[in-house]
């Protein structure tokens, strides 16, 4: 495997696992960074651009990262907290009037940070033009009628986390939300990333597409859902298939126009680099700049909603935007926060240790969290800093 990129000096088993992804995993094409106190110490990229392709993946490629771009979106309403824009404990009424509908009046602005609002689903699923239209967006999880009281429980807001989120932004600050990381994330950190892809960038992305888990040898059990998980996705009328359906048809991720449309909970485009930046630039300061001061990091890693999930059908664990270290989604250490992409791609930082990761593919598999690839290349980082992380 021919692969290109830098490691520092104690990191070589990220560059051993990344080379087993390609060997043993199935990997196609990727890309994984590591930053350490704000400095980049793995920078490494193989395999094709597109997962279909022969074009190498080259320096400045970038990926769909899918759900991973929830927690770049959830980094706007604590930076607006922060800087004094906006009160997490208010009712998302005091901005967005339109929510207060349908029982939904006590409905904080924390808890659509933490998949706690009840509205992962929409009755009727949208158009994909439906769902690029801000406003049709809005209204539809504006009228939504919530699964559960708001701030009683969790499930995850596969899809409509991101109309949530634009729409509670585009109230506060009158910019979109991919406007606003463009503008106030992405260009002060130098990021390739973006929600919303300008035209002028669409040749850096490669094209994304399933693969399937290896058969595995010498007797190793294949791991297979619970089957309750397995009948949620299975079942049109559970609140897991309406979550992840509430696009209907699946629109075309390698389509153009789809990766032009702000959808903050599934469509951003990002580097592994980018990803790795922006989490290491949550902990402290990455070349003179810094995103969350100690109490909003300290607020994104806190937890909010822990317990079985009415989504994913497991217990997960949930702060202000961010899923946290546990079970379903194994991190660094119990401090670490971040967030996956369906089917592989991971961002996240860890404050015990100052790791911030990176990882996106073109290889998407089935599952939602711990894909077996990003598993690996934490198992070696965290082999490299063997007894920094408590």
């Amino acid at each position: 495997m021919d692969v290109q990129g830098t490691v520092q000096a104690g990191f070589e088993p990220v560059r051993d696992a990344f080379v087993r992804n390609f060997e043993q995993r199935g990997e196609r094409g990727a890309a994984v960074a590591v930053y350490r106190d704000g400095r980049k110490v793995v920078d490494l990229w193989a395999g094709t651009k597109d997962v279909d392709g022969t074009a190498p993946w080259a320096v400045d490629t970038a990926q769909i990262v899918r759900s991973a771009t929830k927690g770049v979106a959830a980094a706007v309403p604590l930076l607006l907290h922060q800087r004094g824009q906006l009160d997490l404990d208010a009712p998302v009424g005091t901005y967005w009037p339109e929510f207060k509908a349908a029982g939904k009046e006590r409905a904080l602005v924390r808890h659509l940070l933490a998949h706690q609002a009840g509205v992962p689903a929409v009755d009727r699923p949208l158009t994909f033009a439906e769902a690029a239209d801000p406003d049709t967006a809005a209204a539809a999880v504006a009228a939504q009628a919530p699964a559960w009281e708001p701030g009683t429980a969790h499930g995850y807001h596969a899809q409509t986390y991101g109309w949530l989120l634009a729409a509670l932004v585009q109230r506060v600050t009158g910019r979109t939300i991919g406007r606003w990381v463009a503008e106030e994330i992405a260009r002060p950190l130098g990021l390739d990333l973006w929600i919303g892809l300008p035209a002028d960038e669409a040749h850096r992305v490669g094209r994304v597409g399933p693969v399937e888990e290896p058969v595995q040898g010498g007797g190793a059990l294949k791991l297979r859902p619970k089957r309750s998980v397995a009948d949620a996705y299975a079942d049109p009328a559970s609140l897991t298939r309406r979550a992840f359906g509430a696009i209907d048809p699946a629109p075309d991720e390698n389509d153009p126009a789809y990766r032009a449309v702000e959808l903050p909970a599934s469509a951003g485009i990002s580097t592994a680099r980018a990803l790795a930046r922006f989490y290491a630039a949550t902990l402290g300061p990455v070349d003179g700049h810094r995103l969350f001061a100690p109490a909003t990091l300290a607020m994104a890693r806190t937890e909010e909603a822990v317990g079985p999930d009415h989504v994913l059908v497991v217990n997960t664990r949930f702060g202000l935007g961010y899923m946290l270290h546990g079970p379903a989604s194994p991190l660094l250490s119990p401090g670490s926060f971040g967030h996956p992409g369906r089917g592989g791609s991971l961002g996240f930082a860890d404050p015990a240790s100052g790791i911030a990761l990176g990882y996106v593919t073109n290889g998407m598999r089935k599952g939602v969290t711990a894909d077996p690839r990003a598993q690996a290349l934490i198992r070696a980082v965290r082999a490299a800093i063997a007894g920094d992380v408590t």
